[in-house]
């Protein structure tokens, strides 16, 4: 296939294919805990670090790991001195990444790798953000299967999770970092302004389908997987940006999952109603 000739769309292809695996893992998890908006917040941030490391010459995606990672442990201590306004510490801190990345933006000397970030650039990724990609991504979802358990315990039940002897605050602490690097490469493939699409959407899907948490972890990382390789070819053939088309293909999956379910029930209520 012609697509395939180009070394730029293998590479695009090997890096949002790993980027699709891992945020429905790390997705599912922020669902289930009513961050949603956490990946706004990250993401948005994140322009800060882009604009950090392409003023200090160092690479952006480093730049926006580096204060993805910070502005995910600021979140959560935040969260922990305002228990019950919890959700006001990502706004607290979404406002101060979006005004760093704002004042910082001006003095970039090249604007269009600073706007490639925020709906992505996913065909033009450096070897050195593919190796990162690969590598962090690996990492992620070693970590993630590693603390498999203990992430379900907490996403259901923190305090039942205490109880049964799970470190809350360790496993919460490396639950953020590891949200926070996902965040920051996602960030590079659909763009800083649609990840929380790529977090929340394949989740959404699947939890229409799924009967249980692993499934609803398998089925969420179909879903994105197949958004993002069906965005890379409507890109690649039709010119749409990746991100942005990954994205609306998010939005009609779940739309097209709910239509399909609503009609399943009613055909399955009036098969039983005949009988």
């Amino acid at each position: 296939m012609e697509i395939f000739e180009y070394i730029f769309m293998r590479k695009a292809f090997l890096a949002g294919i790993i980027v699709a695996i891992i945020i429905p893992c790390i997705g599912v998890i922020i669902v289930l805990k009513r961050l949603s908006m956490i990946g706004d917040a990250l993401s948005h941030t994140s322009l800060a670090g882009v604009a950090a490391g392409l003023i200090l010459n160092i690479n952006p995606v480093i730049g926006a790991m580096i204060v993805c990672v910070a502005a995910a442990l600021s979140i959560e201590s935040i969260r922990k001195r305002l228990p019950r306004y919890s959700e006001m510490s990502i706004a607290i801190i979404m406002s101060l990444g979006i005004g760093l990345a704002g004042i910082l933006s001006d003095y970039v000397k090249t604007p269009a790798s600073f706007d490639s970030f925020l709906f992505g650039s996913i065909i033009a990724i450096t070897d050195l953000e593919l190796y990162l990609i690969v590598g962090l991504g690996a990492l992620v979802l070693t970590v993630f299967i590693l603390l498999y358990k203990e992430l379900f315990y907490i996403a259901f039940d923190t305090q039942g999770a205490r109880l049964s002897g799970v470190k809350v605050q360790v496993v919460n602490t490396i639950f953020t970092i590891l949200t926070a690097i996902a965040i920051s490469l996602a960030a590079k493939i659909v763009g800083a302004l649609l990840v929380s699409s790529l977090i929340v959407l394949p989740v959404a899907c699947s939890m229409q389908i799924s009967k249980s948490y692993l499934q609803t972890i398998i089925y969420a990382i179909i879903f994105a997987v197949a958004s993002t390789i069906i965005g890379l070819f409507l890109s690649f053939y039709q010119g749409f940006k990746p991100g942005s088309i990954i994205a609306l293909i998010g939005v009609f999956s779940f739309l097209a999952v709910l239509l399909i379910k609503t009609i399943y029930k009613k055909a399955k209520k009036l098969k039983t109603k005949n009988q």
